[in-house]
């Protein structure tokens, strides 16, 4: 393991910056999650660091080394696909070696080397099974004893996840966290999926068209997001566009008049909610700020309700209510009060 060190990095084709001076320093044994939609350079700036896509610009340092030059083998990273890239005509144990083989590892090293990481990733006893005949589950654990059984100074994970069903996926972010623990690896993680970031990162790093919005760790981010993008990328939030009339005080588009933390000045601003903050009848009694609101859908969700509500022509807000017997159980066409505190909206200037 190593500390990891990407400096004012660079991808340009031809007019368009893929990754745009992306800076970041992850701590030797940290688990850090690249986090963003599709086509923000997350991918791009993984395959950089893992030598297959070469910068156009900036520096990557693993430990003491500059590797920005260096070809993937002389790197020391394992990496894990989204699609496990296993050989179908070897075993696993054999594919488990295979990396080894490349690198000119004695053989007798190689036999412990497997043994070890198939026990790492309970997969002690497959070894002369082929990759059609285990699981989503048991491939990708194939794929990750294969990037541990190069003793990587630093693990790359490409949305090693995203192949595997709902309930495996949980249980599999779970181990591989647990291992990278007890490895204490330096480990780098794709993933659009916030679930999945939130879960199983030290730190966060969220990025949108190439650029770097917003790292921190989970509860930063969720709590005091940087900007609009991040505030509604991280987890979920109801927006109220308007402005800032004066200190503390925001107008929507239109016309509630709101008690907020906001920005000083005064100007267009977009008011950020997050929806299990917003009370609902007797609980928003004692609220800073009040309303009268149109019940217009209700999504079921097992232990949570989402209630979409209209306070007026240009104002709609989502709130979520805890699901539990004897509670409130608003349907489409009602009219509830609906209330928040002071401090519990984020407020924004417009040109974020």
């Amino acid at each position: 393991m190593a500390r990891l060190s990407i400096d004012h990095l660079q991808k340009i084709y031809g007019d368009f910056a893929a990754v745009d001076d992306v800076t970041i320093d992850i701590a030797e044994g940290e688990f850090l999650v690249l986090l963003g939609p599709s086509g923000c350079g997350k991918t791009t700036t993984l395959r950089m660091v893992a030598g297959f896509v070469p910068p156009s610009a900036g520096r990557i340092t693993i430990g003491e080394r500059d590797v920005t030059t260096l070809p993937p083998w002389k790197r020391n990273c394992g990496l894990v696909f989204q699609s496990y890239a296993l050989f179908p005509h070897m075993t696993v144990a054999e594919n488990v070696a295979f990396s080894l083989e490349m690198r000119k590892v004695a053989a007798a090293d190689r036999g412990t080397r497997v043994a070890e990481a198939l026990r790492l990733v309970q997969l002690t006893g497959f070894d002369e099974r082929y990759p059609r005949q285990l699981s989503g589950g048991q491939q990708q654990r194939v794929a990750l004893a294969r990037a541990l059984a190069m003793q990587p100074d630093v693990l790359l994970l490409d949305e090693p996840l995203s192949n595997l069903d709902a309930k495996l996926r949980q249980e599999v972010r779970v181990e591989i966290r647990d291992l990278q623990r007890k490895l204490g690896l330096t480990t780098i993680m794709v993933t659009h999926d916030q679930e999945e970031a939130l879960t199983m990162a030290d730190r966060l790093v969220v990025m949108e068209k190439g650029k770097v919005r917003q790292i921190g760790s989970q509860r930063e981010l969720y709590e005091r997001p940087a900007d609009r993008f991040v505030a509604g990328f991280i987890g979920r939030s109801a927006f109220l566009d308007g402005e800032i009339t004066q200190p503390g005080r925001f107008r929507s588009r239109g016309g509630l008049a709101i008690a907020a933390v906001a920005a000083a000045g005064a100007g267009p601003a977009t008011l950020a909610l997050r929806p299990e903050r917003i009370a609902v009848a007797g609980e928003a009694a004692a609220s800073a700020n009040r309303f009268e609101a149109r019940v217009e859908h209700v999504s079921y969700l097992g232990a949570l309700l989402d209630i979409d509500v209209r306070l007026s022509e240009h104002d709609r807000m989502l709130l979520q209510l805890p699901n539990r017997q004897g509670g409130i159980e608003p349907k489409p066409g009602d009219t509830i009060t609906i209330g928040w505190a002071e401090d519990a909206g984020l407020v924004y200037p417009r040109e974020s």
